[in-house]
Order: structure tokens, then C-alpha cells, then sequence
């Protein structure tokens, strides 16, 4: 298995290779140079399997056994799961009227990313300690990415983690995972900006190919190769648990509905349902919908500016895995990817050649919600089912509601009544408990575990970043005088 870049301006390279990069040298994202094909029996075989378990059979597939020997694999997963609350890694609560919840936020920091984040430190581990290596870890978070980040690699004498959060963005308790975290290898930034500001700068480092090269920088972000590997199971364990039977030829479609943000977890999706998996994608949305209007109306534009929103870890106008969907569904075209994403780079707007937007289109479906919605959707869920949802995780329980309310059986349409019978799986990518502000805003009481409580009296320690200041040139500065300290 090798991996090219979406833009086609880089040399094929191995997982490891994958691993260790952020984005690509030609500024492209590593995908898979072939999708695996499952056949209907390898499904029906897989539904039987725990959620790690599928996690290490998605992995084999995708990394050599002559890299990492299956044994070993299987290990690396085990370890990496191990620090997670609940028996089966992951959960799913089935509630009132069909709403399925597929928690994926148990978790040390109580998000999805910890599902993929602690399987690729535990990847980095492996090679660096086989390599005698070190490695420069910069990530960019809208919330949630940066403390599953530090988690994954605190403590650790051959990383360093440089972690960017967007100061006044994220809730009080995302802040508080990132920068009480007291370790030689964890460097926290507070930018006062936003994500998108925060990921411009991480590729412009990485764009400084001496730079990145000399201090061996790789990124922990979605643009890393081995999360979106990992994120595919998610749709697997939520097919499996959620089709009515595989006894069918062909077999059930089940519908999963992905809050959506930078767009990993909907690439894992589109990925899952390249390989075979018989899954209609639902990318759900914020006030920041540019994902919604592309599929709408191939409209891959920004919007005059970031929206602050109830569902925060989703505030992002850039959503660079959008590169990787379009480069899928384009036929792996590199040259029609770069072309475009050029495009966009440059005017920050960008209209779908119309044969790419009806691909699209028929691969995803959109919906957005507003944070009256969001907060409807808590407040309904909690009535029916005395069952809190994460702001994040409303934003699909509002779309599983505008279906279950009779919007699509108003349709004159056949394809309207499948869908209202067609089951359905709703993403959570975090836990309630992290989301106190909008718990209040929803007229309901947070419930703090003890070890969220006991933030609030660490201490906590980041270094600003100002507005006029050059975020660029500071960060270069610390990463340099981090590697003298050595």
C-alpha cells in the first residue's frame, strides 16, 4: 500500500511515510494510491467484530505487515484503547423515535479524536523508537483536537508537541485539557484568532520545506493520513449496529449523519462507502456551512467571516479534507485536485466543475443548523429521552428530527418515504460534560465528571499570541530554541 499526494507533485510513499508528513511537499494530503474492495461475505463477517477489533482490521489493510507485523499492529491497538472508560471503546445509545447515538467520547478527553489520535501515537511510538528519531508535532484545534493531541504524546522524550488554540473560541474546559497539561514535551499557544488563521500559519511552516525537513515537523491534525484510517471504523461499527439485518441481498443502507467541521470523519465516510460499505452520508453543519453549500450548489466559497456557534470545535471556513473528497470522487485527477485547490488558495472562492458537483452531490447530502436549532435539539432530546447531547452532537439529532417529523413524508416523492424507513446513526463526537455554556443556554444542568471538576484548580500554562504580532516568525523562534534544549 502507497500513498500519493492529491496534487500528484510528490513521490508515492509508504504509511510511514504518511505518518511522518502533514501535508505533502507539493502542499496536497497523502491518500491511499487504491481503496481496498470489501465483498458482501467480508461484511457479514466484520458485523461480528468489537469496534477495536475492526479497528485493527481496517489498519492491516492499509498498513503492510512487512511495516508493522499484524501482531504487533494488534497490539499497538490494544494499548492504545486502553486508557478508554467504556468496555467496548466506543458506544451506541438507541433512543426515542429512532434516534441512534453512536458515542464516540469515552475517551480521556471526552471526544472523538482520542479514537484516532491514541492509535497514532501509539503508530509514532513504534517507528521513532525503532528509528532512534525525534519528531516537531504542530496541530492547530477549533477545540477538541489539541488535548486528544497532547494525550497522545505527553510525556514522551522523542516528541514535541506544539499545540495553537484559539483564544475566546473554545469552551473554558477544552482550554483548560490543553494548558494544564505541565509537561517538558507539551508547548500550548494562545492565539487570538481564529482556526482557520491558526491553520494558515501551520502550512506555511510546512510549506518551508529546509524548515520542516531539519526539525522533522509533522501535524496530528485530520491532514495526518493514519486519523482518517482510524475514523473509518467509525462508520463500519455504526453500520453494523444499526442495519436491520445482513441476511439481505444487496444488502441495507443505513444512513450516518457526521457532524462536520474540518471534514475528517466525512472522508473516513466517503472512504468506507468507497470500500463497500452500503452507507448514505449526511454531513451536518453549523452557521459556518460552506461544506453545505458545496453540496448544495457547488459553491466552495467563504463566507465574509467565522461564525462563533454553540457547536465551537465546527467554527472552521476552511475545511481542508474537502481536498481529499473532491480527489476521490475527481478519479484520483491530481491535476483537476491542484488545479482547483489553487484556485481556491488564491481568491478564496471557488464554483465545481458541474460533473464534480453532481458526484458530490450524489455521494453526500448537507444539512446546517443554526444554534436555536442546536439548542432545540438539546432540549428536545433531553425531554424524550433524559439524555444530554453535545452541542456538536445536536446539530445531527436536529437533522435526525427534521426527517422524523414528517418533513420528508410532506414529499410527494417514492425516494422521500425510503429515506423516513431508512435506519439511521448519528455521530457524537463529544460528551456533554464539555459543553457547560450551552448545556445552560438549553435551560439543562451539566453533570461534571470529577476529573473535568479538578481542572479548574491546576495550573495552567500557554504562551499568547497577539493580533500584529508574527505568529509565524514566534513559533519558528521556539521551535528552534526547543531543539537546542535537547
Amino acid at each position: 500500500m502507497e500513498y500519493v499526494s492529491t496534487r500528484g507533485g510528490a513521490g508515492a510513499v509508504d504509511f510511514e511515510g504518511a505518518l511522518f508528513s502533514g501535508y505533502a511537499p507539493d502542499g496536497g494530503l497523502f491518500m491511499p494510491q487504491h481503496i481496498p474492495s470489501l465483498d458482501g461475505d467480508t461484511l457479514r463477517r466484520w458485523s461480528r467484530l468489537s469496534y477495536r477489533e475492526l479497528v485493527k482490521e481496517l489498519c492491516s489493510l492499509f498498513i503492510t505487515a512487512e511495516l508493522v507485523p499484524r501482531s504487533t499492529l494488534n497490539d499497538l491497538i490494544d494499548r492504545a484503547f486502553s486508557r478508554f472508560r467504556h468496555k467496548d471503546v466506543v458506544h451506541l445509545s438507541r433512543l426515542k423515535d429512532g434516534l441512534n447515538v453512536l458515542e464516540l467520547w469515552h475517551g480521556v478527553t471526552y471526544a472523538f479524536k482520542d479514537l484516532s489520535l491514541s492509535c497514532t501515537g501509539q503508530f509514532l511510538q513504534y517507528f521513532l523508537e525503532k528509528k532512534q528519531k525525534h519528531v516537531t508535532i504542530l496541530v492547530g484545534t477549533s477545540g477538541d483536537t489539541g488535548s486528544s493531541a497532547i494525550e497522545s504524546v505527553r510525556g514522551q522524550k522523542n516528541m514535541d508537541i506544539f499545540v495553537l488554540l484559539p483564544k475566546g473560541f473554545c469552551t473554558q474546559i477544552q482550554e483548560l485539557q490543553m494548558t494544564t497539561v505541565i509537561e517538558d514535551n507539551v508547548h500550548v499557544f494562545a492565539a487570538h484568532g481564529n482556526s482557520d488563521e491558526i491553520d494558515e500559519l501551520i502550512k506555511e511552516l510546512f510549506a518551508d520545506v529546509d524548515f520542516a525537513r531539519k526539525y522533522n515537523l509533522m501535524s496530528l491534525n485530520s491532514v495526518n493520513w493514519s486519523r482518517i484510517m482510524v475514523q473509518i471504523a467509525h462508520h463500519f461499527y455504526a453500520y453494523f449496529h444499526c442495519a436491520p439485518s445482513l441476511d439481505t441481498t444487496p444488502l441495507p443502507v443505513v444512513e450516518i449523519v457526521v457532524p462536520t467541521g474540518g471534514g475528517g470523519n466525512i472522508t473516513a465516510g466517503c472512504i468506507a462507502q468507497k470500500m463497500g460499505l452500503p452507507i448514505r452520508l449526511v454531513a451536518v453543519v453549523n452557521s459556518n456551512d460552506i461544506i453545505h453549500r458545496t453540496v448544495q450548489h457547488g459553491d466552495f466559497s467563504l463566507s465574509e467571516s467565522v461564525k462563533a456557534t454553540l457547536a465551537s470545535a465546527m467554527d472552521i471556513q476552511e475545511p481542508y479534507n474537502m481536498e481529499r473528497i473532491l480527489w476521490l470522487l475527481s478519479g484520483s485527477d491530481s491535476h483537476l485536485t491542484k488545479t482547483l485547490m489553487e484556485r481556491f488558495s488564491a481568491s478564496k472562492s471557488l464554483k465545481l466543475p458541474e460533473d464534480l458537483h453532481r458526484k458530490l452531490s450524489e455521494t453526500l447530502h448537507s444539512c446546517s443548523a443554526s444554534d436555536e436549532d442546536i439548542v432545540r435539539a438539546m432540549q428536545r432530546c433531553w425531554k424524550e429521552n433524559c439524555y444530554p447531547l453535545c452541542p456538536h452532537s445536536a446539530v445531527a439529532a436536529h437533522y435526525h428530527y427534521l426527517q422524523t417529523d414528517g418533513a420528508c413524508l410532506r414529499q410527494k416523492s417514492s425516494c422521500f418515504s425510503f429515506l423516513f424507513s431508512m435506519p439511521r446513526c448519528c455521530l457524537a463526537p463529544a460528551s456533554a460534560a464539555k459543553f457547560q455554556d450551552a448545556l445552560l443556554r438549553a435551560g439543562l444542568v451539566p453533570q461534571l465528571p470529577p476529573e473535568i471538576t479538578a481542572l479548574t484548580a491546576m495550573e495552567a500554562r500557554s504562551t499568547p499570541l497577539e493580533q500584529g504580532q508574527d505568529w509565524t516568525q514566534t513559533l519558528r523562534e521556539w521551535i528552534e530554541a526547543t531543539a537546542q534544549r535537547r
